[in-house]
């Protein structure tokens, strides 16, 4: 999020950085100078205008509406209150007009892999109103944390040398295999399958649309990918999609047929602001649905530059 801020040349007077305290006292780099770390208490946030929280659900639980009743508009990247009917949940692309209604004083960032479906499906939600979205997701290790990564290379080295690999972190071998390592929900549904179900509503206004999730972890750094097959009230033909799709807010097309290789892939969106939209194809089983694959930088318009975008559109340059 710093260095977003920074990039985006956000206007910044002053920049508190907040943590815990085992990590007061370390310094960050901004805009050509030092910041240093300080402790988060509840005087933290006086004279503070956008309190950016990136901590967890806890602390944002605790501390998210002492810094809103301090005076600060919060924007949140935890799960604590995106469901929470008093907090608008936001994609500047999407519903930008939703973060006006904030009676906590705090706006919600989506779930990683929410974000950038919806960003690639809101127009053709508003051609053709979405019925029905099927998603497989092929999400990166980042999106569990620097020390999900870490694992990850950990694992890989010893698969290579032929010794016994220990995960650290995963519940079991992430190395050259998938796996689902989020936290159980209700129906056997993880819960990371279940905010992609209530978030896509919420984001989209809608509480009829169909969502069916399955999500994965592959042995990826950086860069979420998904599998999208998507129902509409009306047909919808791929040449359609593409031309909403051509000139879409915060959307790259790769448009080009089929041929190996040559669509979006996570090592190649690693860094960039976009979400990458390709393979738009016509479903060869239900007439006037749509295929694509959707592929996006999870840690960028996952996180940090979704929250960043939204701050930017409340406090203008």
């Amino acid at each position: 999020m710093v260095r977003t801020l920074a990039e985006r040349r956000f206007p910044v007077k002053k920049l508190v950085a907040l943590a815990s305290a085992k990590s007061a006292g370390k310094k960050l780099v901004f805009n050509g100078g030092e910041v240093t770390v300080e402790t988060m208490t509840p005087a933290s946030f006086t004279g503070v205008d956008v309190a950016l929280f990136s901590a967890g659900a806890g602390p944002s639980r605790e501390l998210a509406p002492v810094a809103a009743k301090a005076g600060a508009v919060v924007i949140d990247n935890s799960s604590a209150w995106r469901m929470d009917p008093d907090v608008p949940l936001v994609v500047p692309e999407v519903n930008m007009s939703a973060a006006a209604n904030r009676p906590k004083g705090i706006i919600a960032n989506p779930n990683c892999s929410t974000i950038q479906m919806v960003v690639a499906l809101k127009p053709l939600h508003d051609a053709a109103r979405i019925k029905h979205i099927v998603v497989s997701t092929y999400q990166a290790t980042s999106g569990k944390g620097q020390a999900a990564v870490e694992d990850l290379m950990q694992q890989t080295r010893a698969a290579v040398s032929g010794q016994a690999v220990v995960p650290a972190v995963f519940p079991g071998q992430i190395a050259f295999n998938v796996l689902s390592d989020w936290k159980a929900g209700e129906g056997d549904y993880s819960e990371e399958e279940l905010k992609m179900v209530n978030e896509t509503r919420k984001i989209m206004g809608d509480d009829s649309i169909g969502v069916s999730p399955t999500a994965v972890r592959v042995p990826v750094v950086n860069g979420h990918s998904e599998s999208v097959h998507v129902q509409f009230h009306r047909p919808m033909s791929a040449a359609e999609a593409k031309k909403l799709l051509e000139n879409a807010p915060g959307v790259v097309l790769m448009a080009d047929a089929y041929a190996p290789g040559k669509h979006p892939q996570p090592i190649h969106v690693a860094g960039a602001d976009p979400v990458y939209v390709g393979r738009i194809r016509e479903d060869l089983a239900v007439p006037g649905a749509l295929n694509l694959w959707i592929v996006g930088d999870n840690l960028r318009k996952g996180a940090a530059l979704n929250a960043v975008q939204i701050a930017e559109h409340l406090f203008p340059a």
